[in-house]
């Protein structure tokens, strides 16, 4: 872990350091640009191959697909209080996400004519839901509901198995919740690879959707432009920013809930008023590491990807958060500073307000979809939302009236860009 203060002359140097952290490795780049050539060029055959190597999966291509009867049976096998909790949360989700559904509109403009918009659901999207080690259960909910809301027609579901094929019971009772029912038992690479181009198992979808780790997100960065993406939702990120109203051990159970991620590209920022309040949330997440059961990994996490930050006011705190665009944001601070942070601090993906909210809120039940952006990409992507989900297409309807309106404006712009034949498309109606 790295401790830095924001008055130092090598600061904002050494903060841009820490972030380009967060820039993906040549290897990476290289290895994904090889897999997604392999899959476009072998289909399902390639698909296979690197579920065995990567997941120990040995798949035939008829079994790449999730049959209905395992989604049923995943459904029966969950317990009346996992079902209770997956149910609760997507009630917050689905209430969350239908305030924000896009609505078609018509008006008049100056010159009278009919203008508008109208949005339609794409037609096939993927989502890709981590899996392995931490089946992200919540995935399901924070990205299928929505595509639900927006009305896509057809919506694929992609998430690795085990080493026998298996994907976890509840990811799998979340699908059946939300009523999808093409899901596919691969993951990594190749899974965007497979969304993208399509295979002879596998339809092309028309946008990927979700998060994952470096690879994943490197592979979606690749297949732009042949496909759409939602964002570059990578490793997990939080910053929290803290004063002297903190509780120190809320702070620390919040920093290590990110860091039991372990991936090890997580990135954790703690900003605080004083050196004295980092101390002792650190103590504190020295204790607190005893208790829980991932404690390597995350550990692992904490001395590589943890920055500490101590600032003279909450102005700096401002700036610093602004630059890194952090996915999480927490503010622990007095109520009567909040307001003034959330109108200054412009670029986090998900923000949480005091105390008694951690991000873990806001990864499983809170509302708004846990889909966010990462690696600085705040400062030009959101979180995902159902209009993701959604194409716009603007209308526009003239008159014979009304085109003797706009004809003048044609013609001063077809003679300033010296098309005459625009010009003359429009005076010829008029």
């Amino acid at each position: 872990m790295r401790f830095l203060q924001a008055s130092s002359k090598t600061f904002q140097n050494d903060l841009a350091e820490f972030c380009r952290g967060s820039i993906v490795p040549k290897e990476i780049q290289d290895s994904v640009t090889a897999i997604l050539a392999d899959v476009r060029t072998r289909g399902d055959e390639a698909v296979v191959y690197y579920a065995a190597k990567f997941d120990g999966a040995k798949l035939r291509a008829r079994e790449i697909r999730v049959k209905p009867a395992e989604l049923a049976a995943a459904a029966k096998a969950i317990s009346a209080t996992e079902r209770k909790a997956m149910v609760e949360a997507h009630a917050n989700i689905v209430a969350f996400n239908k305030k924000s559904l896009p609505a078609d509109w018509l008006g008049k403009n100056k010159q009278g004519a009919e203008v508008g918009e109208r949005f339609y659901p794409i037609r096939r999207v993927g989502l890709y839901v981590p899996g392995g080690q931490v089946p992200l259960v919540s995935t399901v909910l924070m990205t299928a509901t929505l595509a639900k809301i927006a009305g896509c027609p057809e919506i694929a579901v992609f998430t690795p198995s085990d080493a026998s094929g298996k994907i976890a019971p509840g990811l799998l009772a979340a699908l059946e919740l939300v009523g999808i029912e093409e899901v596919y038992r691969i993951g990594g690479v190749q899974a965007i690879g497979a969304m993208a181009f399509g295979t002879a198992s596998i339809p092309a979808v028309d946008k990927v959707y979700g998060p994952g780790n470096a690879y994943v997100c490197e592979a979606k960065r690749q297949v732009f432009g042949t496909v759409g993406v939602d964002s570059l939702p990578g490793p997990s990120e939080v910053m929290v920013i803290a004063d002297e109203t903190a509780r120190t051990d809320f702070v620390a159970a919040d920093l290590l809930a990110q860091a039991e991620h372990g991936s090890g590209r997580e990135k954790i920022y703690l900003v605080a008023t004083s050196s004295e309040i980092i101390d002792a949330i650190m103590a504190e997440v020295k204790s607190q590491l005893l208790l829980i059961t991932r404690s390597e990994k995350t550990q692992n996490v904490l001395s590589q990807g943890l920055l500490a930050v101590t600032v003279d006011s909450l102005a700096q705190a401002v700036q610093i958060a602004n630059y890194v665009a952090p996915e999480h944001l927490e503010l622990i601070v007095a109520e009567s500073a909040e307001e003034k942070l959330l109108s200054e601090i412009t670029t986090a993906g998900a923000i949480m307000l005091g105390n008694y909210t951690p991000t873990a809120l806001g990864d499983f039940t809170a509302g708004p979809s846990h889909v966010l952006p990462t690696g600085r990409a705040g400062r030009f992507f959101s979180g995902l939302r159902v209009a993701d989900f959604q194409r716009r297409t603007s209308i526009i309807r003239y008159s014979k009236s009304t085109v003797k309106k706009g004809n003048e404006v044609v013609a001063a712009f077809a003679a300033m860009e010296r098309l005459d034949a625009h010009g003359r498309s429009v005076k010829i109606r008029t």
